[in-house]
């Protein structure tokens, strides 16, 4: 058996967080599970394991599971007698819909296409189209042979999205960085000093007052001097100037001693009210969230949809959240990103100031600063429930950037077709490709800059060669 694929329902109510010796997906309560990529084909008479955690305790058992198409009972018929599907491709897309095709399986009668876990439907040639689709909704297909002497093993599963995401202006892959507004050892630079190599500028920090849920921001009086003068209306100016060069600029708020606090209904009406009156006087595109002291996933949530009814569909919603915040879908970060997620522009999270960190194949500690510690965990957003357009990778621009996982440049490109096309990777190589990886982040504009815009230089040509 040159590949396994189990797949079984959970009761509502329970859940499987994580799995050992098999790369899981999810589909609500719809669980697949199939071969690490380390994992060798399986000789007659031999057997393989694999183990998950159930929650809450008391697990239930499951319901409805199939070994490679067939019933885990056992069927009668041998499973491995067609080969797998291969080659599946998406031929076109529209908002409702997707047309699929994939290679002919030698000996194969027929192919039976599986949506989201959902019943089978059987075709007999090698291209099907999917109707009645969700706008801007990510889905899963698997493919499976059959013929006479019964089914194959199943394809590896095929991602796609279907059309009218709102993406605003921004590049299918782009580049984000962050510019200071305080004085530290980096180089310190006025707005209109950005390269134009960055697509998405994110003024680091909107800081909170008194009343809870409150943004307010100002340029910084210490980096105003350390810049010769730098006034409020300069900025502003700065910003206008930046978007007529066709370069958003968002208002991060936090930041690694911000203290925005928004843990109730009025926190978060303030937080909306607040943060549109600096959009409509400073011009900004949309805010970032950078809480690395914890947030309230149910009322941040509150406060962004409250934020995008008042700036409308042009908002651009980004995230920043530490290594830790993502590991699992139970994480504050992680419900904030999935509750939004059809408000959501990207997640950039921070693979830096870590140490070593499980991945989505739940088998080692990646060391940070490596190609697989940012694959690996990045896979872990991209399996569980957001959408390839949706993820980012989000490094530091050089030395002095941050404590730890300061890495190369060319560490972030690898990383990024590794992602988007299985090359290039380490030991971890992703379940699927994701082609549609959206890009990279980096801490900072102002370090990037301290580093002879090494970052810059080498991303941001790489992003533009995977559009």
């Amino acid at each position: 058996m040159n590949g396994w694929n189990v797949q079984f329902d959970v009761p509502a109510g329970f859940s499987i967080p994580s799995a050992w010796d098999a790369v899981m997906s999810r589909s609500g309560q719809h669980y697949t599970f199939t071969n690490p990529p380390w994992a060798s084909a399986l000789a007659p008479g031999a057997t393989v394991s694999f183990g998950f955690n159930g929650n809450p305790g008391g697990f239930p058992g499951v319901t409805g599971c199939t070994l490679n198409g067939a019933p885990c009972g056992g069927s009668g018929e041998d499973p491995g007698g067609l080969g797998k599907v291969g080659g599946v491709s998406l031929t076109s897309a529209t908002a409702t819909s997707a047309a699929l095709s994939w290679s002919a399986v030698p000996g194969a009668t027929g192919y039976k296409v599986r949506l989201d876990g959902a019943a089978a439907v059987t075709v007999t040639g090698t291209t099907h189209t999917l109707t009645g689709l969700g706008t801007c909704t990510s889905h899963t297909v698997t493919i499976t042979a059959t013929g006479a002497s019964g089914d194959g093993p199943a394809g590896d599963p095929f991602g796609f999205t279907t059309a009218g995401c709102q993406s605003g202006t921004l590049p299918r892959h782009f580049l984000t960085g962050y510019w200071h507004n305080f004085v530290n050892p980096a180089t310190e630079l006025k707005l209109s000093a950005v390269p134009d190599e960055y697509d998405l500028i994110a003024i680091a920090f909107g800081e909170a007052t008194a009343t809870p849920g409150e943004v307010v921001f100002g340029v910084d009086p210490e980096l105003a001097t350390a810049l010769g003068g730098y006034t409020d209306a300069q900025f502003r100016a700065d910003v206008q100037a930046l978007k007529q060069r066709g370069k958003k600029v968002i208002l991060s708020v936090g930041g690694e001693a911000g203290r925005v606090q928004v843990a109730s209904a009025a926190a978060a009406t303030r937080f909306a009210d607040s943060v549109y009156a600096l959009m409509r006087g400073y011009g900004f595109d949309g805010v970032d969230i950078d809480l690395e002291n914890g947030l309230n996933a149910t009322y941040m949530g509150q406060a962004l949809r409250a934020l995008r009814a008042k700036a409308g569909s042009e908002l651009i919603i980004t995230m920043a959240p530490q290594t830790i915040d993502m590991q699992s879908t139970g994480m504050e970060y992680f419900k904030l990103a999935l509750s939004i997620k059809d408000i959501l522009t990207v997640v950039h999270t921070q693979f830096y100031n870590s140490g070593a960190m499980l991945g989505c194949d739940q088998a080692f500690a990646y060391s940070q600063g490596t190609v697989d510690f940012v694959t690996a965990l990045a896979c872990i957003q991209l399996e569980n429930g957001l959408r390839p357009d949706q993820v980012a990778l989000g490094l530091p621009a050089g030395p002095g950037a941050a404590n730890g996982g300061v890495v190369s440049p060319s560490v972030v490109t690898r990383a990024l077709d590794c992602l988007a096309k299985r090359t290039g990777c380490g030991s971890f190589v992703p379940p699927r490709a994701y082609p549609d990886i959206r890009g990279a982040m980096t801490w900072s504009i102002n370090w990037d800059a301290s580093n002879n815009w090494s970052f810059s230089k080498t991303v941001k040509p790489h992003l533009q060669g995977m559009s």
